[in-house]
């Protein structure tokens, strides 16, 4: 199996070391992606909207993977994400599903991870043709966007209507069998 060349990769950094390694990398000519979410901060004497990352831990970058000694000497990178010392790529639907929630407006924040749920796909609005795990809440749904490598996902809110079923929900406990 062979690697591409130019994928995207995530790189695992120090917390709260984000910002900090993206504008490095940046600063070494390198295509880095922070996706960002707001969210209100509460302080002893006011409230304030920051700006946090939504995958903590962790910026994407997309680079030869022949070429990461760049990236692993990097201040605050701690590693490249893949299966032992072999970097994994993450695909590129998933982070063009990333950047088009961003880019939405729509309001997005973390996730849990969920490995199983009703998958969906967006038949109108601005993230129309993206699938996604679907999650009911009281007046409410959310569509959940992953990317399976880091086991994160991120949510937005969306109106019900605007999706349909991507394929059967996956049950847990076998068909019972039929008596002939």
């Amino acid at each position: 199996m062979s690697i591409d060349s130019r994928s995207w990769y995530a790189l695992h950094v120090k917390a709260n070391f984000e910002k900090v390694a993206a504008t490095i990398l940046e600063g070494k000519n390198l295509e880095v992606y922070l996706p960002t979410y707001r969210r209100p901060r509460r302080w002893s004497d006011r409230i304030k909207e920051i700006e946090c990352p939504l995958f903590p831990g962790y910026v994407f970058c997309r680079f030869d993977v022949n070429s990461r000694l760049p990236i692993l000497t990097t201040s605050g990178v701690l590693s490249i994400v893949g299966n032992g010392k072999v970097p994994s790529a993450i695909a590129e639907e998933e982070i063009s599903a990333i950047q088009t929630v961003t880019r939405s407006g729509l309001s997005a924040m973390p996730w849990p991870f969920l490995r199983v749920g009703q998958r969906v796909v967006v038949r109108r609005g601005p993230l129309a043709g993206m699938d996604g795990i679907l999650l009911s809440l009281p007046n409410r749904y959310r569509i959940v966007i992953s990317i399976s490598l880091l086991q994160r996902s991120i949510a937005t809110e969306i109106d019900a209507d605007m999706v349909c079923a991507t394929q059967p929900r996956l049950s847990r406990h076998p068909a019972p069998a039929i008596a002939g």
